[in-house]
């Protein structure tokens, strides 16, 4: 922890640009800093860069976990009169928080800010959504911050049934009440 123990309150979500726990590789095999960064910076047209495609990519530096209890996706809405999007909240199967694979950059204007990668979806997500981030499990925590290890060698899908999907908009209970 170089920058001293960080207040990494909980809360229900982490937005775009907002800050967030990472842990960087550091000097050695399996070290780390955990730090705070901001979720994004800014892309060429100004948008911001919250997710990266890591196909074909190798990611020799700037390697990062992003620590998360759940991820979300949002489909279609589920009833006609529906304006909001369906959000899904994916937590790993028996593990109470995990790491996804993210890479950092500094900013001129923002300063460090992390990205998380993305690759096509596995059995888990394809029924959500056409990309999907890639969640980490222990084993392969210290191979993602040694950028000597290729990351094709590192990131990967999961088994299917690894990824747990419970609806969290609109709630169910108030689905049953519109029926």
């Amino acid at each position: 922890m170089p920058e001293g123990t960080p207040n990494v309150a909980a809360r229900e979500d982490i937005k775009i640009s907002d800050i967030a726990p990472i842990v960087r590789s550091g000097e050695g095999r399996g070290s780390g800093e955990l730090v705070n960064r901001r979720w994004s910076w800014p892309g060429q047209n100004g948008r911001p860069v919250y997710n990266f495609r890591s196909e074909g990519r190798t990611f020799t530096s700037h390697r990062c976990l992003i620590l998360a209890d759940g991820f979300y996706e949002f489909t279609a809405p589920t009833d006609p009169g529906q304006k909001r999007k369906t959000k899904w909240l994916f937590t790993l199967k028996d593990h109470a928080w995990f790491c996804i694979a993210g890479i950092w950059r500094s900013h001129p204007e923002i300063g460090e800010a992390f990205t998380m990668l993305t690759m096509d979806p596995g059995d888990d997500i394809a029924p959500y959504h056409s990309r999907q981030i890639v969640p980490l499990p222990r084993d392969r925590w210290a191979d993602w911050l040694d950028p000597s290890v290729p990351a094709e060698n590192v990131l990967g899908l999961l088994p299917k049934g690894s990824l747990i999907p419970q609806q969290v908009y609109p709630p169910i209970a108030a689905q049953a009440s519109l029926l």
